[in-house]
């Protein structure tokens, strides 16, 4: 039997695995569904993938690195730099691929994890880090399964589909979207874009990184930690719009100068403006998503799809529009990331019924009723202006320190009335926060309309909040 077991190996989990190592702790085992580490690094390769938050700051504090090529770092980067860290602190050896989990059943003290391919595994203790953006999310319109042509999810890029000169559909206008698109733009013979709500966006500044300041870095490994902890704090001062919404005035102004410096046309600014509170739904960034769009192969179409025929899509004012493709670019199951799982607590308790009334833990990490138990990212404790690896370095520490409870202990679980409490607080600050803004719908909100995602406040307060194990919130079980 281990002692923990880590489900997932991106940031959370392969940061679980280093703090484990750095205890010495080896008795633990990562099972991996795929084939390679890297979590939704490895899963999204679409043409254009990068990250929205600075190298420096996207990237483990303990672990910097000097060799970034940009400011904002693209997948093959950050995939190749998760490698590289999970064989620098010796965890890859303790992955085990090919492990989808389908279920875990608490009993007599320890988990039972279950695998797709029937094998059990137990352990004492539970790690979930699978994250949220790991189960792509399709629309839900008539006829998609009739067409005829390649269809794909962008975090299911088909890459042996040559789109080079043909007519393709992109549905969605996210954060994916606005990074694949002016890439499609450019080699496509026409390219309709299908816009449901448009997003803010305001510039992004990323640069090139010279050989000189990687240099700097490599020789003096304190001037990048100085360079990211201004890059922290830049970012930690753009919670106050997310907390105020009245300050968010500031950065919509500063989106509208970006689209009317690059879209000359004033239908189209009109088509491309939106009508709700800026930052309430994930803000984005790009240089290159506006022009693409007014290239003249490109049409931006706002009338809604009304279904799909085997050629093409039909529109809401009848049109039919033949093309050779379907890219998807609708994001991720986030608030039901985990309905896919049964997980099955103390007494019987199964996961779902849970959270039949939405998903609630404390602080993030650890739920009610699952003893020796806990998540990474869990419900709000996402970010909407600065680094979730932060978040993360942050919740593994705290599962260390409850591992050391569990070192004397049979099980170790947090008290319904400190979850409740915790909650209720959360949904407090979050009410007058920009996401419950002008009635404004996204994929914070659950089905109930509650955020049950993004933190209410700064990462250093989250910190704050999760420095120290409070030992009367959990029941030890001697």
């Amino acid at each position: 039997m281990y002692d923990v077991i880590i489900v997932g190996t991106g940031f959370s989990g392969l940061g679980m695995a280093i703090a484990l190592k750095k205890a010495g702790r080896d008795n633990f085992v990562i099972l991996e569904k795929a084939t390679d580490l890297g979590g939704t690094w490895r899963d999204n390769t679409y043409p254009g993938c990068a990250c929205d938050i600075q190298s420096n700051m996207y990237s483990f504090s303990f672990e910097q690195n000097p060799s970034w090529t940009r400011a904002f770092p693209r997948q093959e980067e950050i995939w190749d730099y998760l490698r590289a860290t999970s064989d620098k602190y010796g965890v890859t050896r303790h992955i085990r691929y090919g492990q989808e989990v389908t279920g875990a059943v608490f009993a007599d003290d320890h988990w039972t994890v279950t695998t797709a391919n029937g094998e059990q595994v137990r352990a004492r203790a539970v790690v979930l880090g699978i994250g949220a953006l790991h189960l792509p999310s399709y629309p839900k319109i008539k006829g998609l399964e009739t067409f005829e042509g390649p269809a794909f999810h962008s975090a299911e890029w088909d890459h042996s589909v040559d789109l080079r000169g043909k007519r393709v559909a992109v549905i969605g206008t996210g954060a994916s979207a606005v990074q694949f698109v002016p890439r499609l733009a450019a080699q496509v013979a026409r390219l309709d874009v299908y816009q449901r709500t448009p997003p803010w966006i305001i510039p992004k500044a990323d640069r090139r990184v010279g050989k000189w300041e990687q240099a700097l870095y490599r020789a003096v490994p304190a001037v990048q930690k100085l360079y990211r902890g201004t890059v922290f704090w830049r970012l930690e001062a753009r919670a106050l719009g997310f907390v105020h919404p009245r300050l968010m005035g500031i950065a919509a102004m500063v989106a509208r100068a970006h689209m009317r410096r690059q879209v000359p046309s004033a239908d189209l600014r009109a088509q491309l403006t939106p009508d709700y509170t800026i930052g309430c739904k994930r803000i984005l960034i790009s240089n290159d998503y506006y022009p693409a769009l007014g290239r003249p192969h490109v049409d931006l179409i706002t009338d809604g799809i009304s279904h799909v025929t085997p050629t093409g899509i039909v529109t809401g004012d009848g049109e039919h529009r033949e093309v050779d493709a379907i890219v998807y670019g609708t994001g991720f199951h986030v608030t039901d990331a985990l309905n896919g799982q049964r997980i099955t607590g103390r007494d019987g308790l199964d996961l779902t019924d849970a959270w039949k009334d939405g998903i609630e833990t404390y602080l993030g990490i650890a739920i009610a009723g699952f003893p020796n138990a806990f998540v990474l990212l869990g419900p709000n404790t996402g970010l909407g202006h600065n680094s979730v690896v932060f978040m993360i370095e942050q919740q593994v520490r705290y599962v260390m320190q409850a591992l050391a409870l569990l070192d004397d202990a049979r099980t170790v679980e947090v008290r319904p009335a400190a979850q409740r409490q915790f909650n209720e607080d959360i949904q407090r600050k979050l009410r007058g926060a920009v996401w419950n803004a002008g009635g404004c719908q996204s994929w914070y909100l659950d089905e109930h309309g509650v955020n049950r995602t993004t933190w209410p406040g700064f990462a250093w307060s989250y910190r704050t909040a999760v420095r120290r194990l409070n030992r009367s919130h959990y029941e030890v079980k001697r």
